[in-house]
C-alpha cells in the first residue's frame, strides 16, 4: 500500500482568504539579461529599452518596461495560487515610476474583494497588488481578478 504525501508549495484556496488578508512575495532582483531577454521575446524595442547609451535619458540607469515589472510580479506571486488558480479574469495597472536593471522589487498583495462565483463552486478574489523596490518605492499597481479553487 502507497501512501498519500501532502503536496508542498500549492497556492492559497478561496477559504484560505479573507477581505483585508495581507501577504509579501519574495524578492527579485532585475539583470540586464532579464531586460535583453524580455526585449527579444517581446518586441519592445523602443530604443529606451533596446539601446544602451543613455545619454540622451531623462532616466538614470538601464529603464526596464512595465510590462517586465507586472510580468515579473506575477512570477512572484505563482507560489499563491499554484494548484488553485483557475483563471485571471481582469486588472487595472498603475504603473508609478521607473524600474532599472539592478532593481529588487518585491510585491505586497491585500485582499480587497472576497465571493463565490453564481454557482458557489468557486471563488473569485481580488488583490491590490503594490510592486515594491529596494527603496520602499511602490512602482507598480494592479488589482487582478483571480478564480480560485474551493478546498475539496
Amino acid at each position: 500500500m502507497s501512501e498519500v504525501l501532502t503536496i508542498v508549495g500549492r497556492g492559497f484556496y478561496y477559504e484560505d482568504l479573507r477581505l483585508g488578508f495581507r501577504f509579501r512575495s519574495h524578492r527579485r532582483t532585475i539583470a540586464e539579461a532579464d531586460l535583453a531577454a524580455f526585449v527579444n521575446l517581446t518586441w519592445l524595442t523602443e530604443e529606451l529599452f533596446a539601446v544602451q547609451d543613455d545619454s540622451q535619458r531623462a532616466i538614470k540607469g538601464r529603464p526596464v518596461p512595465g510590462a517586465l515589472v507586472y510580468s515579473f510580479a506575477e512570477g512572484l506571486l505563482l507560489p499563491t495560487m499554484q494548484d488553485t488558480g483557475l483563471a485571471f479574469l481582469n486588472a487595472t495597472l498603475d504603473v508609478k515610476g521607473p524600474t532599472a536593471v539592478g532593481d529588487t522589487i518585491h510585491v505586497e498583495a491585500e485582499v480587497t474583494e472576497y465571493r463565490l462565483t453564481s454557482k458557489g463552486d468557486r471563488g473569485l478574489v481580488r488583490f491590490a497588488n503594490k510592486v515594491v523596490n529596494q527603496n520602499g518605492v511602490t512602482v507598480l499597481e494592479y488589482n487582478p481578478l483571480r478564480m480560485l479553487k474551493r478546498k475539496p
